[in-house]
């Protein structure tokens, strides 16, 4: 059916815009008029020429899914039922790509699935751990409370990554310019230099004729080069898609000095958040270990948290089982146990996770102040080694002269 968009005034002359899906233009007027709406405007809304590709269409990021749980916990506390809400919050939608899954899901609602069932088939929006808090808060009857908890967690989340993500912004872009500006001294600048180094007629100082190599070999061999480059970040690629490769990648970065403590820390505050969240709303636990050990991001952690899983299968509690991995820290392990003897397991996850939320806060505090100083002197020597020896032979013929 073709889509409408309508203006009209409501009560108390109320101004009102929307868009609604209706067979022609009366019948949206009927419809808006028992809802006691005064049509002023009403057109057919033009097609989209790219709606069927993907790649031009928006994204749904986090941002929206989190704005989308708000109001939906919101409108259900109200009293509103399901398939209401999801018109509501479908008709309100600015983003496209978004508008059309809930519209879809609304239809599979409809057509007497359930919410969670219906989430399911958008696997890149709503991930396992959505939608089986979704299935457990419909099971409860606490749907309003499960996206409510969902929305919070998902802030967090974003907060996290967000954080971790800004901390390996800075040596990144750093490095990229000194590697560019390096090699648009070596193509550019130095061969303007041995051109007038050519006409002194004396040997060149040792560092001044390694730069010289350098710039002959950049300028030869520029193509390799980038062809090299390319080829290891493709292999590394392929490597790291492997079982193997991912396993030996995540293993080492979890044994780097400083990345490595902060790799960790992130790691546990997302378990410890995302465990606390499902148990909290119902899940399983042996359900939740699966889902979560998906999510983990890491290999390692992910291993550990599956080793975990088996243990408590077969009668250890958390913390022993946890304990037992030797990748989580004993201070966890302990409030762990703690939660279990008092029965406020959830509880405790939630607390232990605002504790390493803190603690990720200050390890990026502490990598970004200790990048700062090293990367300010890797790039003094770096080029301020390539002007020096540069500028050697001018200082060697003004002391000959």
């Amino acid at each position: 059916m073709p889509l409408y968009v309508w203006e009209g005034r409501g009560k108390n002359n109320q101004i009102r815009k929307g868009e609604m899906e209706a067979a022609n233009d009366q019948e949206v007027r009927n419809s808006l008029s028992r809802q006691g709406i005064i049509v002023d405007k009403i057109k057919k809304k033009p097609k989209d020429l790219f709606a069927d590709v993907a790649f031009m269409q928006p994204k749904v990021v986090m941002h929206d899914i989190i704005i989308f749980c708000r109001q939906f916990s919101t409108m259900i506390d109200a009293g509103l039922p399901i398939i209401q809400c999801l018109d509501i919050l479908q008709s309100q939608q600015d983003n496209a790509t978004f508008k059309r899954m809930l519209k879809d899901i609304k239809g599979s609602v409809e057509s007497g699935q359930t919410l969670a069932e219906a989430l399911k088939k958008y696997p890149d929006q709503f991930d396992n751990l959505f939608v089986n808090m979704v299935a457990a808060g419909e099971a409860g009857g606490i749907l309003d409370v499960i996206l409510r908890r969902l929305s919070a967690y998902m802030e967090k989340a974003a907060k996290l990554k967000a954080q971790v993500k800004g901390a390996m912004t800075y040596p990144i872009v750093t490095l990229l310019i000194a590697v560019a500006v390096v090699a648009v001294i070596l193509v550019f600048v130095i061969p303007v230099f041995e051109e007038m180094f050519a006409d002194f007629g004396a040997a060149l100082p040792a560092p001044t004729q390694i730069v010289v190599g350098m710039s002959r070999f950049v300028q030869t061999r520029i193509l390799y080069i980038i062809g090299a480059v390319v080829l290891i970040m493709w292999a590394f690629k392929r490597f790291y898609k492997t079982e193997k490769g991912r396993a030996l990648v995540d293993d080492l970065m979890l044994k780097m000095p400083v990345i490595g403590i902060l790799i960790r820390k992130v790691a546990v505050a997302k378990f410890t958040r995302t465990m606390g969240t499902m148990l909290s709303s119902g899940v399983a636990i042996l359900e939740a270990l699966d889902i979560v050990a998906k999510t983990a991001g890491n290999k390692t952690i992910e291993k550990a948290i599956y080793k975990v899983r088996t243990g408590i299968a077969e009668g250890q509690t958390i913390a022993d089982s946890l304990s037992e991995t030797g990748v989580f820290p004993p201070m966890v392990c302990q409030m762990i146990a703690v939660g279990e003897s008092t029965g406020a397991i959830d509880a405790m996850m939630e607390k232990i996770a605002d504790f390493y939320d803190e603690e990720v806060d200050q390890a990026v505090e502490n990598l970004t102040a200790m990048i700062e100083p090293f990367m300010l002197v890797f790039l003094g020597i770096t080029i301020g080694g390539l002007v020096i020896s540069m500028y050697l032979p001018i200082f060697q013929l003004a002391g000959n002269l």
